[in-house]
C-alpha cells in the first residue's frame, strides 16, 4: 500500500508539472494586426514582401503577373498558407497555383490543402491553400527538409488564355503556423536561420568584430518570429524524458520490493 501511494503521488506531481509543457503544442496565438498589413506583393524573390505569421497581406495586379511574399518560419513549426484570389466580372476559366520555397529557394511541398485550384468563367473568387511539413531544427546537407528561416510564396496563375491577360485581379494572403513542441525536436541546430543577408552579416561580423559599418552587415530580412529565431529550445520533449527517468527507477524500487519477500522471521537465529 505504501508503493501504491507513492507512485499515486509522484504520478499526480508530473502530471502537473507536464500540464505547462502540454499547453506549449497548441496552435500559436496569432500576432496583434495593430500595425498596418501590406498592400503590395513582389515580383521575385528579391522583391517579395515581407509579411509576419498572423497578418493578411492584400495586393492588386494583373493576371498572368507573379505575386510575392515571403515569412519567417522557426524550428518546431508548421506553416500554413491560405491565398485568395478575387477575380474581374467576365473571364474564361483560370487555373491559379500557390508555391512555397524555403531560405535556399527549394519548392516545399506540401502535406495538404488545394494548392491548385481552376476557376470556372464567371466565378468571383478562389481560395488556395497549403499546409507545409514541421520546420526541423537541423537537417542532412541531402534533404529538403523545411529548416528556420525566410520562406517564399508565389502566387500565379497558370496556362492562362490571351483573352485573360491583363485583366485585373486581387490577391489575400495570410500565414498561420502551429506549434507541434517536442515531437518535431531533433538532435541539432543550425548555426544561422536561413534568412536573406545572413552570411554577408557573419562574414562581417568574423573579420571585425567591432566595426562600426552597418552597410557591410546589413540584413536584407528584417522578419524573424516575436521571441526571436530557435526561442523554442524548451519543449514538452524535455518533461517527458524527465517523467520515463522517474517511472522506471519507480518501477525498479517497486520490483525490488515485490521480490525480495519478507525476509528472515525473527524468531529464526542468523545460523539456522
Amino acid at each position: 500500500m505504501r508503493i501504491t501511494r507513492v507512485l499515486s503521488t509522484t504520478l499526480l506531481a508530473l502530471g502537473l508539472a507536464a500540464a505547462p509543457a502540454a499547453a506549449d503544442s497548441t496552435p500559436s496565438a496569432s500576432p496583434s494586426e495593430d500595425g498596418s498589413a501590406p498592400t503590395t506583393a513582389g515580383t521575385s524573390f528579391r522583391t517579395a514582401t515581407e509579411v509576419d505569421q498572423g497578418r493578411t497581406a492584400t495586393a492588386s495586379g494583373s493576371a498572368g503577373d507573379y505575386l510575392y511574399w515571403s515569412f519567417p518560419a522557426d524550428a518546431g513549426q508548421r506553416p500554413t498558407v491560405t491565398a485568395k484570389v478575387k477575380l474581374p466580372e467576365e473571364h474564361a476559366g483560370q487555373t491559379w497555383q500557390v508555391d512555397v520555397y524555403d531560405g535556399l529557394r527549394r519548392r516545399q511541398a506540401c502535406q495538404y490543402g488545394a494548392q491548385t485550384r481552376t476557376a470556372a468563367p464567371g466565378t468571383a473568387s478562389l481560395e488556395l491553400a497549403c499546409v507545409l511539413r514541421t520546420v526541423r531544427a537541423w537537417s542532412e546537407p541531402w534533404a529538403d527538409d523545411p529548416l528556420p528561416g525566410t520562406y517564399y510564396v508565389r502566387l500565379t496563375a497558370l496556362g492562362l488564355k490571351t483573352a485573360d491577360l491583363g485583366l485585373p485581379v486581387g490577391a489575400e494572403l495570410r500565414v498561420g503556423s502551429k506549434d507541434i513542441g517536442g515531437a518535431a525536436a531533433v538532435d541539432g541546430s543550425l548555426a544561422e536561420p536561413l534568412v536573406p543577408g545572413i552570411a554577408v552579416k557573419s562574414s562581417a561580423e568574423d573579420e571585425d568584430e567591432n566595426a562600426d559599418d552597418s552597410s557591410a552587415s546589413a540584413v536584407l530580412s528584417s522578419i524573424e518570429p516575436d521571441d526571436g529565431w530557435s526561442s523554442g529550445w524548451w519543449t514538452d520533449r524535455w518533461v517527458w524524458t524527465g517523467i520515463g527517468g522517474v517511472l522506471a527507477a519507480l518501477a525498479g524500487i517497486g520490483g525490488y520490493a515485490l521480490t525480495r519477500g519478507p525476509g528472515r522471521p525473527r524468531q529464526v537465529p542468523p545460523g539456522a
